[in-house]
Order: structure tokens, then C-alpha cells, then sequence
């Protein structure tokens, strides 16, 4: 939605009414023939404070680390008695207004050698409010907590007095770090100007950057939010060198090479199918349309030209420029504010092998979409399966491939199961 965690009352009740005047949210959208339940994921009596994200770092098990839009990030053991203790409390940092907050996290790849993690967060820098992805370092004398003083950060971007950050942290299978970002507040010159651009700021994007600085890597180019000399550039990102863009010249020197596609409004989730290596998104939407996109290298997903498969807030857009079509969008009758999810390839449901989850934050609605590449899906394509209020995220248990799914207004992560006859 909008915006996701302020507006949430308005929401329901446009969705209310929505109902009640006779626009079936769901309405061609097949519901599944077997329907899943929810339960809690680590017990019934474990609750957390606005949870937006659970991940697990490599190689452990025993462990789910759950992200809290206040601050903090809780560790959990998943045992039968789960255990809990705040693993990093970044409350002191962060600006909390709106959508707003601790947004998402993510470990190294080599995490159990380098002990480094990665937040991106809504804070403030020089008096105003600012996205930040800053890394950190687990403390030499506790391997329990991060250490706050190690923060090193890497970009810090203005982003206006609200609007959307984004976003979602995730490494990819190339080792690379991948950060979506929204489009920050429109009401905003730089943030409104920097749509459609690939030589402004840094919004509406997503971005992939090397943190471990190869030697084949690029320097970024200058800019007030990149913090110089704490990441690469990969020289395959699409952008490098770029002299147009939309059919307009750019100068090389001033364009984002970070961008690894761009065009979005507020991507909220990333994930890849381990399976085909692409990479799935849900992009929030504005007064009509919510999208599911694979996002390519150099792809452009239309905002604010397009939002979905419908016009835009803006005008007509240059002769040549291409967009890529969202492999599902839907429209306000059937939710208001996407959700992304994953590709789910585990072991307890051979019937959803394959299938895309995913969901809506408004109405709860969990969705199943059967994939055909990247090809625009049909409506008997995609089955509703669960429902789990204020759906913000959807995760991977490391042990057998189940889903998880976190609840912004449930305070928990849940676990999917066949649902009881």
C-alpha cells in the first residue's frame, strides 16, 4: 500500500467498502482445492514487537533471527522450548515515523568467518530523514549481540519528509549484495525528480553492489549518499558506461552503476528461486494496480510511466522506451498492497513445488502462482491457499523448505500447514 504500516486502518476499511459494494476481493482468482492453515512458527506464547523479517544466518538451523520494525533484531532458537534474546538493538538510530524503521537484514554469505551482517534502516543525517545500509560486526567478546560501535555505513540517502524506503537486503547467488529501495516522497523535489533517471539519487531501484570490494570491481560514482571506499561496483551491472537512457544522453560519470533495474515504486520483498535463479518481487502500487515482476538486469518496470499494467501518475513516455510487463498484476477489488514472497521448493508440499507464494498486506490473502518462465501469469494460474492478517514477509525454514510468514499486526511468524478436514 502506500504506505504501509500508517495507513493500514484507512486500508481495511477501503477494503470494506470495496465489499460491500459488490467487488470481490479475490474475484478471478481460483481459491485452492487444498486450503493451508497457519500456526505459530515458534509457539504460541512467543510474540514480537512489529516483526517484519525473519532469516537465518548460513549454515544454522537452530536459529531464526526475527526483525523488528522498532529496533531490534530478536534470535529464537527452534526447538520445541524456544529461547529468545535481542541479538542487535538499533532503536536508538532510528527515525520511526510511517513506514519507517528497522526494514530489513541480512548475513554475510561468509558470515561464520567474517561474523558481518547488513541493515537497512530510516534514520536521520544532517537533520533529516534518511535511508541508510550500514554493516556491522558481531561483538569480539559476545558472539550473542552485534556491536553497535563497528557500524560502518556504506550509503545514506535523503529521502524527503516520508514516502517509501523500500526495501529488502538479500545476497544473491553471485555472492553480490541486492538492496530494493522505493521511491521515496513524492511531494519531495530530489526524490520526484530522480524517477525515471538513472543519473540522479537513489530510489525507486534495485540495486546490486559488491561489499567485499574485488579487485575486478568499479568504484561507484561520487555522489552526497555514497560513503566512499566501503563497496564496489560489479563491471557487469547494466549501467556501467551508460550514455543514454529512455532515449535521453546521460553522462557516464553521473549515472547510479549501483542500479541493477529500475522503474519501481516500492518494492517490498526479494527473493530468488533457488531453482532458476531468477529473482521475484512485489511492488506496492499507488491507486489501482498491485505487481508481481521478475526483475531482469537493466530491466525498467514502468513507475511512474506505468503502475502495473495501467497508466501512471505521469504522462506519456518517451518514443522507444521499453517496459517490462509484471508476471501478475491485480487490481484494488482484490487487495491493496502486495506483498512478496518465494518460490517454494521444499519437502512437505509436493503440490506447491514450483509455485510462487505470496500475499497482500490489507486483506491477508496468501496466494499460490504456478510460474510459465517469466511470462504474464492467467487467473487460473494463481489459487488463493492461507489467509494471515498484515502478511509482511515470507521465508524459508532452513530445515525442510517450509513456509514462513511474518505478521506485522499478529506480532508473530506463523508456519503454513494442510489445513485439519
Amino acid at each position: 500500500m502506500r504506505n504501509r504500516f500508517a495507513f493500514l486502518h484507512s486500508a481495511t476499511l477501503l477494503a470494506a467498502a470495496l465489499l460491500s459494494a459488490g467487488l470481490r476481493a479475490g474475484s478471478g482468482i481460483a481459491v485452492a482445492a487444498k486450503p493451508y492453515d497457519v500456526v505459530p512458527a515458534f509457539g504460541r506464547g512467543v510474540k514480537f514487537d512489529q516483526p517484519v523479517q525473519v532469516v537465518f544466518a548460513p549454515g544454522d538451523v537452530d536459529r531464526a533471527f526475527v526483525v523488528e520494525r522498532t529496533g531490534r533484531v530478536i534470535a529464537v532458537t527452534t526447538s520445541e522450548n524456544p529461547k529468545r534474546e535481542v541479538f542487535l538493538d538499533l532503536a536508538s538510530r532510528l527515525n520511526l515515523r510511517a513506514n519507517e524503521g528497522l526494514l530489513s537484514f541480512a548475513f554475510h554469505p561468509r558470515y561464520a568467518e567474517n561474523r558481518l551482517v547488513y541493515l537497512w534502516f530510516s534514520t536521520r543525517a544532517k537533520g533529516a530523514r534518511a535511508g541508510r545500509l550500514s554493516r556491522f560486526q558481531v561483538s569480539a567478546t559476545n558472539p550473542s549481540i552485534v556491536d553497535l560501535a563497528s557500524e560502518t555505513p556504506l550509503l545514506t540517502q535523503a529521502t524527503g519528509p516520508q514516502g517509501h524506503d523500500g526495501g529488502q537486503l538479500l545476497f544473491g547467488p553471485d555472492g553480490y549484495l541486492y538492496l530494493s529501495l522505493g521511491d521515496g516522497d513524492e511531494h519531495h523535489s530530489e526524490p520526484a525528480a530522480s524517477r525515471q533517471r538513472i543519473d540522479r539519487s537513489f530510489f525507486g531501484a534495485v540495486l546490486r553492489i559488491d561489499v567485499d570490494r574485488k579487485p575486478e570491481s568499479l568504484a561507484p560514482n561520487p555522489h552526497p549518499a555514497v560513503h566512499p571506499g566501503t563497496y564496489g561496483v560489479p563491471p557487469d551491472n547494466p549501467f556501467v558506461g551508460a550514455t543514454t537512457f529512455n532515449g535521453a544522453a546521460v553522462a557516464p560519470a553521473r549515472v547510479r552503476t549501483e542500479f541493477w533495474a529500475v522503474g519501481l515504486r516500492n518494492p517490498w520483498r526479494l527473493d530468488f528461486d533457488p531453482a532458476t535463479g531468477l529473482l521475484w518481487c512485489g511492488d506496492v502500487g499507488l491507486h489501482e494496480h498491485e505487481e508481481v515482476d521478475i526483475i531482469e538486469r537493466g530491466g525498467n518496470y514502468g513507475w511512474n510511466f506505468r503502475e502495473g499494467v495501467g497508466r501512471g501518475t505521469r504522462g506519456r513516455p518517451p518514443a522507444g522506451t521499453r517496459f517490462i510487463d509484471p508476471v501478475w498484476d491485480y487490481d484494488h477489488a482484490q487487495g491493496l498492497s502486495v506483498t512478496g514472497g518465494f518460490v517454494y521448493r521444499g519437502k512437505n508440499f509436493p503440490e506447491l513445488e514450483g509455485k510462487y507464494l505470496f500475499g497482500d498486506y490489507v486483506n491477508g490473502k496468501i496466494w499460490a502462482l504456478t510460474p510459465d518462465g517469466n511470462k504474464p501469469a492467467r487467473p487460473e494460474q494463481v489459487e488463493q491457499i492461507a489467509k494471515v492478517p498484515g502478511i509482511v514477509a515470507f521465508a524459508r525454514d532452513p530445515r525442510n523448505g517450509d513456509p514462513l510468514l511474518v505478521s506485522y499486526t499478529a506480532d508473530g511468524v506463523f508456519r503454513l500447514v494442510p489445513k485439519k478436514k
